[in-house]
């Protein structure tokens, strides 16, 4: 059979590396790819545009594509999935309706109240003035977050209430997010430890991933902006089999039942950034798809077919499915390019020297083949992965891979996986 993955990033690459590794898989498609799904035995690039449904669904139909993965948050909250399935077409992902968890803030924080989903207490604003009163009325540090999508950057911790002004001004006056400013939520700051809780979902069936943790912030000590995800490793010590039963308890399962009240049962990978403290959870956001850095450490991981288990959620036999995974811990770290995740250089040609086997992969993100070489296109270009006996293991494996990239003005965080390993 053959597959077809949207997307461009570390994650589609990661998405295309697995299924790719099924003997029943012939060829894996990713639209639009990048340089490492070039690269990649059994996976080719195809060159459409992932706004673009209508060439999506006539190249399916032309290469009889039995599984469509969409990979981002922008096709999903489009609608591609609910396109390509009313023309027959297998398509792992929400529908529109249910991707609005992610597409909206204030859509998923209504319904997390109605719902009793616990979370940070909040307000949803349209306008500059009654955002600006309303930050007279409230205990500091706060967050103001962009309601709509901007690739995990939308969201700004404000210590005080001179830093929630600036927020509100770059968001509304400066438009620093463009349409998905239009509307903000400035809530709670919660304290504690994040955690990311990955599961595959079909309508009430649900399939726990592996858990893991990122690192969201910029800088080493998660100090400086917010970004898309500076590495990220697995499992997270943090989420103990207590607490593992209390996010499907708590989250996961009254989610999924409210989606399907609402009249949207949900189909595709969820995922819920949880804040924990003192053995209590509380849900920062959800995304509708897999996260990315967490799909690199957590697909190495994977033992299991990732094509199988798409499918039997798409064929609702989730439960009656098995998933196992390699007893090993992982690690994956982000480099990024100068600036990110502001303003960065790209076409910086890159130098790879490295050797990979079993437990070593390294996952291009913002990368892009251009004259027999590889060159950068994104703020985040690779996640170095590896696997590890223990979480130490893996982050040094992992670290001695960054050590063999290398292009003009790459960084990257020095401490991705310390919190585990503390």
């Amino acid at each position: 059979m053959d597959i077809l993955i949207i997307g461009s990033g570390g994650r589609e690459h990661a998405l295309a590396w697995k299924c790719a590794q099924d003997h029943f898989v012939n060829h894996v498609f990713v639209c639009p790819g990048n340089a490492g799904t070039h690269l990649e035995d059994k996976v080719s690039n195809v060159e459409i545009d992932t706004n673009d449904f209508k060439s999506i669904e006539n190249f399916c139909i032309k290469e009889d594509i039995k599984l469509v993965i969409i990979g981002p948050e922008q096709p999903l909250v489009e609608g591609l999935t609910d396109h390509l399935q009313s023309k027959g077409i297998k398509t792992f992902g929400p529908s529109k309706k249910a991707a609005q968890l992610e597409g909206s803030k204030t859509f998923s924080k209504d319904f997390f109240k109605k719902y009793n989903i616990p979370t940070a207490e909040y307000k949803s604003f349209e306008d500059y003035d009654s955002a600006l009163n309303h930050l007279n009325q409230i205990e500091y540090p706060t967050v103001v977050k962009a309601d709509g999508l901007a690739a995990g950057k939308g969201v700004i911790i404000c210590s005080c209430k001179k830093d929630a002004e600036d927020a509100l001004i770059s968001i509304f006056k400066d438009n620093a997010f463009g349409s998905a400013g239009s509307r903000v939520v400035i809530e709670e700051f919660l304290e504690g430890e994040e955690a990311s809780f990955i599961a595959v979902v079909s309508k009430d069936k649900i399939v726990p991933l592996a858990t893991s943790q990122d690192h969201k912030a910029v800088g080493d000590g998660d100090v400086g902006l917010n970004t898309g995800g500076m590495g990220a490793y697995s499992p997270a010590p943090i989420v103990n089999a207590e607490i593992h039963q209390k996010i499907l308890n708590e989250v996961m399962f009254p989610t999924m039942e409210g989606l399907i009240r609402e009249g949207y049962p949900y189909l595709g990978f969820l995922y819920a950034g949880l804040m924990i403290k003192n053995n209590n959870i509380k849900v920062l956001e959800f995304n509708c798809r897999f996260g990315d850095p967490e799909t690199q450490p957590i697909l190495i991981r994977l033992k299991s077919s990732l094509v199988e288990l798409c499918l039997s959620a798409i064929n609702e036999k989730l439960d009656s499915y098995s998933i196992d995974w390699i007893d090993k811990h992982s690690c994956g770290v982000v480099i990024a390019s100068n600036g990110y995740p502001e303003s960065y250089d790209t076409n910086k040609e890159v130098k790879i020297k490295l050797n990979e086997d079993g437990d070593l992969k390294l996952f291009h993100a913002g990368t892009k083949y251009k004259n027999n070489k590889i060159v950068t296109s994104g703020g985040r270009v690779f996640c170095a992965t590896a696997l590890g006996n223990d979480l130490k293991e893996a982050q040094k494996k992992a670290y001695n891979l960054v050590d063999d990239v290398s292009f003009e003005g790459s960084f990257f965080r020095k401490d991705i996986g310390f919190k585990g390993i503390k």
